[in-house]
């Protein structure tokens, strides 16, 4: 099958995001309120309202275009999208799953990494300690990305204002949270 021709319907993406999202693309009309609202439309490839076009197209192309953009990783789920639609479509629900089907499917879009190091850093505080621990997440966050110098001359400052701890707060009932995790794997 060439990429220009149309998937079989249970293989596209716009299927699958109404089968686990509840979100149907074939809503939108192209209005364009949700790009115009984005406050990171300009610095995507893809705005949202194009996302929403090319997932309509049910293309292997397009769909794959999708997984590798950047846009997906830039969204910051602010709802802006949500708010302005007419059609009431969860954009960011969208986005969410399209993020997930790209890590799963490794087409993830190089200029992304920086992202997915602090999502998985702030993901590893709040399980490590139920909270997040800004220090514990600034490190791990330095490591995963090699941004090992960027902002150091911050660091004094915000430690003597008590910005910063060394020792992070542990919640109670963390085995909680622990299982929690565990249900999302």
């Amino acid at each position: 099958m060439s990429h220009t021709e149309t998937l079989t319907e249970k293989s596209t993406l716009a299927y699958n995001i109404e089968k686990y999202v509840d979100v149907i693309s074939r809503k939108c009309y192209q209005c364009g309120k949700c790009s115009a609202g984005c406050p990171v439309a300009d610095e995507m490839d893809l705005p949202p309202s194009m996302v929403m076009r090319l997932l309509q197209t049910e293309t292997a192309l397009n769909d794959e275009k999708i997984l590798r953009s950047h846009s997906i990783w830039l969204c910051v789920t602010c709802e802006m999208c949500l708010g302005r639609c007419p059609m009431d479509i969860d954009i960011p629900s969208l986005m969410d799953f399209l993020r997930q089907k790209s890590l799963k499917e490794k087409k993830v879009n190089p200029k992304a990494r920086n992202i997915i190091a602090f999502h998985k850093s702030f993901l590893n505080s709040i399980r490590l300690t139920g909270r997040l621990f800004e220090l514990g997440l600034t490190l791990d966050y330095k490591r995963r990305s090699m941004t090992l110098m960027q902002d150091i001359q911050l660091a004094p400052r915000m430690i003597s204002r008590g910005k910063l701890h060394f020792i992070p707060e542990i919640i109670k009932g963390k085995a909680h949270l622990g299982k929690i995790f565990k249900k999302t794997k």
